[in-house]
């Protein structure tokens, strides 16, 4: 436990670059008291509205709010939304380069009542960006990798993460003798060969691999072809089964769930990777980093939303065990 806390206070240390779909969260929150005369539908009493950045920016704003550097790279549109999500960025101490044109800011919708979700809407096109965007995002990478500790590439697939651009980037970052973590969607997976570490859930993992997981034996089935394939360290998270960890080395670790209770697994696969990689950017090895993930998303599925955990929560997590 000691030595997990030490790592959790070295967090404000590291320095990380996440490069993905950003997103803006909009949340409308209201109360339901009754059906609307006009259709079968609940009326939602608006009270509030709240932003939080989403997508590839929630992985950044898990790594502000547990104290580290967070910069985040991405593409939003010439729009309000894109200026709304660039405040809600630097309202939580997230430096933000955000690369605007060629497509809206991709925006969910979430209407709450009663602290339950009731409906989302999606606004977002999925084309790939075009070679100027990629290019202008690898001349940002080079500017910036002296400076940083570890990348994180959060793919939503809606168009910003691409096999040129995995390929360009893979080549300077690893070199550079940084850690490529990537967090994945399925129909990209190949383009992720040789990173560092992928953490795909046990649904995308068993998608890709080719393989229904209906047991352990499945799981470490899956685990070792994926990782032999893209030749990778793999940590495959489980829900409430927790966490599986693959190395090269030939190790398998299996990590219990830490969740007390799970409320809304709304961003937890963000919070584990920006948690591994805050953990690995100050020295922790693999198993110990995917630990102290596992700790962070047992909190973050017991809040409401996308959410995020401070430094205390996270060693009030690590104490109780």
């Amino acid at each position: 436990m000691k030595e997990k806390i030490k790592k959790v206070n070295k967090f404000k240390n590291a320095d990380i670059l996440t490069i993905g779909d950003v997103m803006l969260d909009k949340y409308i929150w209201g109360d339901v008291n009754r059906i609307s005369p006009e259709a079968p539908v609940q009326v939602v009493e608006v009270k509030k509205i709240t932003y939080t950045p989403g997508g590839a920016a929630n992985v950044a704003n898990n790594i502000a709010s547990l104290s580290g550097r967070a910069r985040i790279l991405g593409i939003v549109g010439d729009d309000e939304s894109g200026e709304i999500l660039k405040k809600e960025l630097i309202l939580r101490k997230i430096d933000p380069i955000l690369i605007a044109g060629e497509r809206p800011t991709t925006k969910k919708v979430r209407v709450i009542g009663h602290s339950q979700q009731l409906l989302r809407l999606d606004f977002e096109e999925r084309r790939p960006v075009h070679t100027k965007i990629r290019k202008k995002i690898i001349n940002y990478v080079k500017e910036l990798l002296p400076q940083i500790d570890c990348v994180v590439i959060s793919d939503y697939a809606k168009g910003l993460i691409t096999k040129e651009l995995i390929n360009e980037l893979r080549g300077i970052i690893l070199p550079a003798g940084k850690k490529l973590i990537v967090d994945p969607k399925p129909r990209n997976m190949k383009y992720y060969k040789g990173a560092s570490l992928i953490t795909p859930n046990h649904k995308e993992a068993a998608q890709f691999a080719g393989i229904e997981e209906e047991n352990e034996s499945d799981l470490i089935k899956i685990g070792k072809k994926l990782m032999k394939s893209l030749e990778s360290n793999m940590l495959i998270t489980r829900g409430e089964k927790g966490m599986s960890l693959f190395e090269q080395d030939g190790r398998i670790t299996h990590i219990p769930t830490k969740a007390r209770q799970v409320y809304d697994v709304t961003g937890a696969g963000d919070t584990v990777v920006a948690t591994v990689a805050l953990a690995l950017s100050v020295g922790a090895d693999y198993a110990e980093a995917a630990a102290i993930a596992n700790y962070a998303a047992g909190v973050v599925v017991g809040k409401v939303g996308t959410a995020t955990l401070n430094l205390d929560e996270l060693k009030d997590a690590i104490r109780r065990d």
